[in-house]
Formats: C-alpha cells, sequence, structure tokens
C-alpha cells in the first residue's frame, strides 16, 4: 500500500535524526578529547586572557564599534537624503559615493587612511580616529541604501498632513518622517553593528598599542604564549558572541514587532 505525503514526510524525518545521530556518535568516538581540551579549553590559557581580555579588548571592539556605527549613521542618514533628493547633482554624488564604498573592500579603506592618507597629505590620525571614519564611510554606503528605502516606506500622507498644517518641510521632514523611518529600518540597522563589530578585527592592519588591541589581535597574540593552542581564539569568539547574540536577539524582536505593527 502507498505510503501518504504525511507518512512519507515522517519516514523522511526520521531518517535524517537517525543519520544526524550516528554522525554525534561517530564523533564523539572518534574524537581525541583530551588533545581537543589541551587545544581549545586549555584553563590555564582561559585564565591568562583575564581580565586583559575584557579591561582591554572587549572595551575597544565595544569603542570602535559605537564610534564608526555613529559616523555611518550619520553619513548614511545624509546621503539617503541626497539621494531622494529633487536636486541632480545630490543625488549624483550620493549615488557616486554609495557605489564606490560598498564596491571597495572594508581592507583597502584601512589601509587608505592608516597608511596611504598619511603618507600623501601627512595628516596622521589615531588609531580610534582612523578606525571611526574608514569603518563608518564604508557602514554609510549600507546604510544609505536601508535608510532610503525606510525613508520611501513612510506613507506620503504623512508628509502631506505636516505641510497642511503649515509644517515647513525640513521639520516635517525631522520630527515626523525620519523617526518613523528609523522604526522601520531598526532590524536591518541592529543587523549593520553586528558587522561593524566584526568588521572592527581589520585595525590590526594599523600596527596596535598593547592598550589599543581588539580581540582578535588579543585572541591573536594569545596562541603565541607556550601551550596556550587555540584556546585564545576561542575566548575572542566567546567574547564576540557576548556582543552579537544579544544584538542578534534585538534584530529578531523589532522584526516580529514591526510584523504585528503592519498586522
Amino acid at each position: 500500500m502507498a505510503m501518504t505525503v504525511r507518512q512519507r514526510t515522517r519516514v523522511s524525518r526520521t531518517i535524517q535524526y537517525g543519520l544526524l545521530v550516528v554522525v554525534v556518535i561517530l564523533a564523539a568516538l572518534l574524537a581525541d578529547w583530551p588533545k581537543i581540551s589541551k587545544a581549545f579549553f586549555n584553563l590555564d590559557a582561559v585564565a591568562s586572557q583575564f581580565p586583559g581580555i575584557i579591561v582591554i579588548a572587549l572595551k575597544n571592539t565595544l569603542i570602535y564599534t559605537v564610534l564608526s556605527f555613529l559616523v555611518g549613521v550619520s553619513g548614511g542618514l545624509l546621503l539617503a537624503l541626497m539621494k531622494l533628493s529633487p536636486v541632480g547633482p545630490y543625488r549624483w554624488l550620493a549615488t557616486i559615493y554609495i557605489e564606490f564604498f560598498r564596491g571597495v573592500p572594508a581592507l583597502l579603506v584601512f589601509v587608505a587612511f592608516g597608511f596611504g592618507i598619511p603618507t600623501a597629505f601627512g595628516i596622521r590620525f589615531n588609531v580610534f580616529v582612523t578606525v571611526m571614519l574608514a569603518l563608518g564611510m564604508v557602514a554609510a554606503a549600507y546604510i544609505a541604501e536601508t535608510l532610503r528605502a525606510g525613508l520611501q516606506a513612510v506613507p506620503k500622507g504623512q508628509m502631506e498632513a505636516a505641510r497642511s498644517l503649515g509644517m515647513p518641510h525640513w521639520r516635517a521632514m525631522v520630527t515626523i518622517v525620519i523617526p518613523q523611518a528609523f522604526r522601520i529600518v531598526l532590524p536591518p540597522l541592529t543587523n549593520e553593528i553586528i558587522l561593524l563589530t566584526k568588521d572592527s578585527s581589520l585595525v590590526y592592519l594599523l600596527g596596535l598599542a598593547a592598550s589599543q588591541y581588539e580581540l582578535t589581535k588579543f585572541g591573536r597574540d594569545g596562541i603565541t604564549q607556550p601551550n596556550a593552542g587555540l584556546t585564545p581564539l576561542v575566548v575572542a569568539g566567546a567574547c564576540y558572541l557576548v556582543i552579537t547574540i544579544p544584538l542578534g536577539i534585538l534584530a529578531r524582536r523589532f522584526e516580529s514587532r514591526s510584523a504585528r505593527t503592519k498586522r
């Protein structure tokens, strides 16, 4: 007798679960747990990372992320408004900027601000300013498109109602349209913070003093210690997760709230 669609689905799912259990059991039996523990979970190496990885690396990673995000949001909002402007040159300039910085790797932007501009113009920035400008300018190109979509998603009747009440265009934009646009794009903006947190690891290119280390640099230096194995990188990765997992949860909550509002 032929099976129904539901029965075939149940059998297929059971087979998949069975294969997964077999793979997990084989991995557990074949793995060299003492060697894995020593390489990835060396408690002595973990202890040697603290409190420096919190006091220095995690703090600097957060500072680099916040500074670059502030520049990215400010520049992205300006670019989004320029992209929607009726003035042609504003739109062209915004388009050129967005396409350029979305097409160029952030790595090259770091090199330009860290070495190219100081060499060409004799202007030298400190590490925090370099990260803020390099990451912020790249982020602005992505955030601009996100904010432009948010601005266009605000019903036109909001602006028309404000203008009918005698409110100037700029004031209606600042007090009515832009706040609504930000509420619409909160989930992708939260995801942008996560990307900036990870991209802050590119700061290692600049050559850092110990007080300027971020998580990846701290972990890379940690693995050079005797018998440390890869444990310092595991600790650094866990610190990244301390930042990114709450942000991911926050983004999902924003998405759920936005979905309920639309319904």
